[in-house]
């Protein structure tokens, strides 16, 4: 964990980033190391974390979690992961759904609709290729879910990209007890 970034408390935060945040800390019960560390810069981490919240009210739960969880598999994004296997649960989503989009499965769904599927495979493409040569899975997504969906997948793609290299490059710890260890995922 980088000690050379001071870690702010929600009363050194500017009110509209503090209040913005609120609610995630009564439902999380902590206030995460990530917003400690990147309240640094208060408008940025607000567009953020607005820029977050009109994604995800663009695709449904399904296919934003499928991002999220697979994003912080392929970037050994624990903190992000272990955030989503709750949340995924907490969703309504079973844990073999859960499992199987952890395995990033190549074979075909066995749990994950096809839908679902081919969306974690544009996630695979992009993140292993850094978005080259994905044509045929993005046209795939496209097909499937149609064109503003597509892009919301893209952007949101990103979104959990940029994550996963802020907490990996201040090696951020994930939050005490992940689900993976509690049920066995």
């Amino acid at each position: 964990m980088s000690d050379q970034i001071p870690r702010l408390s929600a009363k050194e935060m500017p009110p509209a980033l503090a209040s913005f945040l609120r609610p995630r800390v009564q439902r999380l019960g902590y206030l995460g190391e990530f917003f400690q560390c990147t309240a640094h810069q208060p408008e940025a981490l607000l567009s953020f974390l607005e820029f977050t919240e009109h994604l995800k009210h663009a695709l449904p739960n399904n296919l934003i979690e499928i991002i999220a969880l697979s994003v912080a598999v392929l970037m050994d994004n624990d903190y992000e992961r272990v955030q989503h296997e709750r949340l995924s649960l907490k969703l309504g989503f079973s844990e073999e759904w859960v499992r199987e989009v952890l395995s990033r499965t190549a074979d075909g769904p066995r749990i994950l609709s096809q839908q679902e599927w081919v969306v974690q495979r544009l996630v695979i493409s992009v993140a292993e290729r850094g978005g080259r040569n994905t044509t045929p899975e993005f046209e795939a997504v496209t097909r499937a879910i149609g064109a503003a969906h597509a892009i919301a997948v893209l952007m949101l793609i990103g979104r959990y990209i940029s994550h996963a290299l802020i907490v990996n490059t201040l090696n951020l710890a994930p939050p005490p007890v992940p689900l993976s260890r509690e049920n066995g995922l």
